[in-house]
């Protein structure tokens, strides 16, 4: 058997930290308010509603293709197409708080984004869709890869302060230490129960 032919398999397999950064095409469904840090019960519902607007774009209307980069700084979007004038901008890894295969549109992927805290929706659930339920797969893996080896930072980090007095502008916000990734498939989710998430 020829193993160099299995890039679709390889789509569904774990992504190390080694392996990134990664890039993948996808289209920008867009962004909506988040109730929560956490869960598929947060992202749900904000994905149907940008899933229904995309679906009823007028003819002349397109979702922008996207180069997706995740590394272990975080998430980076460019825009190719349509021309726009702003066309890239990042997510740094400690501001993403959830990472998701959507369970109903299986080719999106989800992730909710803490903007500022002090805002009244400190929270956002940014949408994208991938060429296949596998590449969504991919990018959560990947995401998942880049929150280790944040968490590693983190604890390495705070290991180190244990002995002095560190301000807190010298170390990563306590309040951003958590955030969960759900790399179950849409069927293992709706079948399972929504709470356990596997978390960095």
């Amino acid at each position: 058997m020829a193993s160099n032919n299995s890039s679709t398999s390889d789509l569904d397999g774990q992504v190390n930290v080694e392996d990134l950064p990664i890039t993948f095409k996808v289209k920008y469904i867009g962004s909506e308010v988040a109730r929560g840090l956490w869960g598929i019960k947060y992202t749900r519902r904000p994905v149907d509603l940008m899933v229904g607007v995309a679906k009823n774009l007028p003819p002349n209307k397109v979702l922008p293709n996207c180069e997706l980069k995740v590394s272990t700084a975080g998430v980076q979007l460019e825009i190719i197409a349509p021309k726009a004038i702003i066309n890239h901008w990042s997510y740094p890894i400690d501001t993403i708080s959830y990472g998701v295969q959507d369970l109903v549109y299986t080719r999106v992927f989800a992730m909710i984004v803490v903007k500022d805290e002090s805002s009244p929706h400190p929270f956002e659930v940014h949408a994208f869709v991938c060429d296949s339920r596998a590449m969504a797969r991919k990018l959560t893996f990947a995401l998942a890869a880049a929150f280790q080896d944040y968490s590693r930072r983190v604890k390495e980090a705070s290991g180190e302060e244990e002995g002095a007095e560190g301000t807190p502008s010298d170390s990563i916000t306590p309040t951003r230490q958590k955030f969960a990734i759900d790399l179950r498939t849409p069927e293992e989710i709706q079948a399972g129960e929504l709470e356990q998430e596997t978390e960095a």
